[in-house]
């Protein structure tokens, strides 16, 4: 739905019938006399073509009251079994939070070169 409403610009810098660049969202960089083709050296050559992309604007938004009697109950119920399963859970403790593992001197599985694949 985020997309199907987004509306944003395309613009488009040209000198002559080359493109330079292309921008969504910002201006787009023209060339400033960097281009130097000879058909492209006089006044007037570059133009922008700017390109409006328009989202969706007419949206049909339903409300609870809109649903019949037995989907307001399906979907009441399943928001309610939901909301039980994950407010209901008893927290658990880690027995073994503080224990700090052995310091690695060698690396046997690599010294004796056995991996399990």
């Amino acid at each position: 739905m985020l997309f199907s409403t987004l509306s944003f610009t395309v613009e488009s810098h040209y000198c002559g019938s080359n493109l330079i660049d292309t921008a969504v969202f910002t201006k787009a960089k023209s060339c400033n006399g960097d281009f130097t083709e000879k058909a492209t050296t006089k006044k007037g050559c570059c133009k922008n073509e700017i390109d409006v992309i328009k989202g969706q604007d007419k949206l049909k938004v339903n409300s609870f009251d809109d649903l019949n009697f037995s989907l307001q109950i399906v979907f009441v119920s399943h928001v309610y079994s939901y909301t039980s399963l994950v407010i209901g859970l008893p927290k658990q403790t880690v027995s073994h939070q503080e224990y700090v593992p052995p310091n690695l001197i060698y690396d046997i599985q690599v010294l004796d070169e056995t991996f399990l694949i």
